[in-house]
């Protein structure tokens, strides 16, 4: 699963992350609300593992807009604020669930594979994203287009599946590098330009026309027919 987690706590934040990866899952750690909302709003998690109390924009903020932004992901509170009335509020805001702070690590694990499977065929159908005639399956590492098999290699493959996530947003450089290849932003590396001349020979040339577009300046868009 891919869990992101708002929590500026600076011993609790790491050991929230490194518990969930070993786990198995893919991780984003956030220490304020605003990258998280910048997040969540530009890419599809799982769960929301939100602290109530960070400086700034606070984890009830953020789910507020978050809901309001038709994000659906289940979330959950982490929080020292523990009356009833917090509860009832951050509910209310469109929280899932409440965890009261210090908690042990097994129940935040075992609360959040309970949200997924509340989720159900929501979780089981997210293995297939799909944008115009063209599909991925995240569990096959597989490509379609119009019924044909396209063969992308991994970092391709990524690629593609986050442009598929971004729902005609643009994606900057930096965006794609963080995202694709981990890394922060490089202006000597050509290695995105490589990689989506790659991709677009696989994904557009063999069809004659064209999904991502290049926006001068900024970045890429992609906009499926």
């Amino acid at each position: 699963m891919r869990l992101l987690v708002l929590e500026d706590d600076t011993t609790l934040g790491p050991w929230v992350e490194k518990g969930l990866s070993e786990a198995g899952h893919v991780v984003d750690l956030f220490v304020n609300g605003k990258d998280a909302l910048i997040a969540a709003t530009t890419q599809d998690y799982n769960v929301l593992v939100l602290d109530r109390m960070v400086p700034g924009l606070d984890g009830l903020s953020v789910l507020k807009a978050l809901r309001q932004a038709k994000v659906t992901a289940p979330a959950i509170f982490l929080t020292a604020l523990d009356e009833v009335e917090d509860r009832v509020e951050g509910l209310r805001a469109g929280g899932d669930d409440y965890l009261a702070k210090p908690f042990a690590f097994s129940e935040l694990l075992a609360r959040i594979e309970v949200l997924v499977r509340r989720q159900g065929t929501v979780v089981e159908q997210s293995s297939k994203i799909s944008a115009g005639d063209i599909t991925i399956d995240l569990h096959k590492r597989s490509c379609t287009r119009q019924g044909q098999e396209i063969d992308l290699n991994p970092k391709e493959f990524l690629l593609l599946e986050v442009f598929l996530r971004s729902h005609g947003r643009v994606q900057t450089r930096t965006m794609l590098l963080e995202r694709v290849w981990d890394m922060n932003f490089d202006p000597t590396t050509s290695v995105v330009e490589t990689h989506i001349s790659r991709l677009r020979g696989k994904i557009e040339k063999p069809f004659g026309d064209k999904l991502i577009r290049s926006i001068r300046g900024t970045g890429y868009v992609f906009e499926p027919t």
